[in-house]
């Protein structure tokens, strides 16, 4: 779980800010969208694949340039 304190003399919006940047960090918000439907292991395992494809075409198209 995400938490901030306030320090003194900060301002409303820098302190959303660092929240903001804490959640992003902690992955509470990928994690939650991720799990928010049942994605079977075959399912999982075919995306991974998928990935896996197209991470290593761009690395292919990346020593080529």
């Amino acid at each position: 779980m995400a938490s901030v304190n306030l320090r003194s003399g900060e301002s409303q919006d820098s302190l959303l800010k660092r929240f903001r940047k804490k959640v992003v960090k902690s992955g509470v918000l990928s994690t939650v969208r991720r799990k928010r439907w049942f994605v079977s292991k075959s399912e999982t395992r075919r995306m991974e694949k998928k990935k896996a494809v197209r991470r290593i075409k761009r690395r292919q198209f990346k020593d080529v340039e």
